[in-house]
């Protein structure tokens, strides 16, 4: 996992960075979203659907990531509260052919589907795409990506305070954590003007 998660971040921020820096170094305030289409170009199709797939199978990943946290805390306390109710707690095994059984609990099946279709007419209403994905991410990266992994690093290893370590390890947190505030500043600013000409169920 240390390894898998140095890889993952690093190639992430990269190319973040990347689009970033470029695309405002190009562009400035001027600098589309979507890079592939944002120019109104939208050849050679074949480029543009296939990055679109590879959007595709990210968002459904990272969905799943920040979702099944929800998912479990919602079904663990209905259970808690509930532990006599059939709906909640009840497991249902259902054969299927090649693959043995599959476990059905009527609780998981309506909660998640509810909360899926939910947040997909929530995005749907609200078309700021890039701004709220800029916004959650700037919310989640310094907690979910440089705060908890520094502090269980710093305790695993066991690392003395204001050792040479240590404070860089500290100086490196901060620095990200201003890049986040930052980040959601940005972010914040670009819904308000996305706001003043918005219409539900219509990209801006």
């Amino acid at each position: 996992m240390k390894r898998a998660s140095l890889v993952g971040v690093s190639t992430t921020t990269f190319f973040y960075m990347l689009c970033g820096c470029v695309g405002y170094a190009a562009f400035g305030n001027d600098a589309p979203g979507n890079f592939l289409t944002g120019f109104g170009f939208y050849e050679p199709f074949w480029l543009i659907d296939l990055a679109n797939v590879c959007i595709a199978v990210h968002l459904v990943g990272a969905y799943q990531v920040f979702c099944q946290p929800i998912f479990q805390f919602v079904e663990s306390q209905s259970a808690k509260r509930w532990p006599d109710n059939k709906f909640i707690t009840g497991e249902y095994k259902i054969p299927v052919p090649c693959c043995g059984e599959f476990s059905i609990n009527f609780l998981r099946l309506v909660w998640r589907t509810s909360y899926v279709v939910v947040t997909a007419v929530v995005a749907m209403i609200f078309p700021f795409f890039n701004d709220f994905l800029g916004l959650i991410g700037a919310a989640s990266f310094w907690p979910l990506t440089v705060y908890f992994p520094i502090e269980m690093h710093i305790a695993q290893k066991k690392i003395p305070k204001f050792s040479f370590t240590w404070t860089w390890l500290k100086i490196l947190s901060w620095a990200c954590f201003v890049v986040s505030i930052v980040a959601a500043a940005g972010s914040v600013q670009g819904l308000i003007t996305s706001l003043k000409d918005f219409k539900p169920f219509q990209a801006p």
